[in-house]
């Protein structure tokens, strides 16, 4: 079965550092476009970031351009969201999803989704 698990959320200050790992099982993302979603309590999920697998560009939100970097891992069949200059409005439960390289990577859209991990930035 298609499975996707997001690990490294956890407790960081302001101005603190962070790296999400999304490590598929099931399929191998080669032909997927990943999806970094975000969603903070009483809030819409929103999008962050993408990333091709395939030839590794992205894209991301204008709220984490220039701190957030997502890259992959084809050996692992693993992708990252290196998270730095965390702010306390990024708190929010992280989630990658995948989507065929042929389609648009938006949230309703995607095909497959992990079940999150929780970035909490405080002081």
């Amino acid at each position: 079965q298609v499975q996707l698990v997001e690990s490294g959320g956890g407790l960081v200050q302001p101005g603190g550092s962070l790296r999400l790992s999304c490590a598929a099982s099931g399929i191998t993302l080669d032909y997927y476009t990943i999806g970094w979603f975000r969603q903070a309590p009483g809030k819409e999920r929103e999008g962050v970031s993408c990333i091709s697998f395939s030839d590794g560009s992205t894209s991301y939100a204008d709220s984490v351009k220039g701190r957030f970097s997502a890259s992959r891992d084809t050996a692992k069949n693993t992708v990252y969201l290196q998270m730095n200059s965390l702010k306390p409005e990024d708190t929010a439960v992280y989630y990658c999803a995948t989507i065929h390289y042929t389609r648009g990577c938006t949230i309703r859209s995607m095909d497959y989704w992990g079940k999150g991990t929780l970035v909490t930035v405080s002081s």
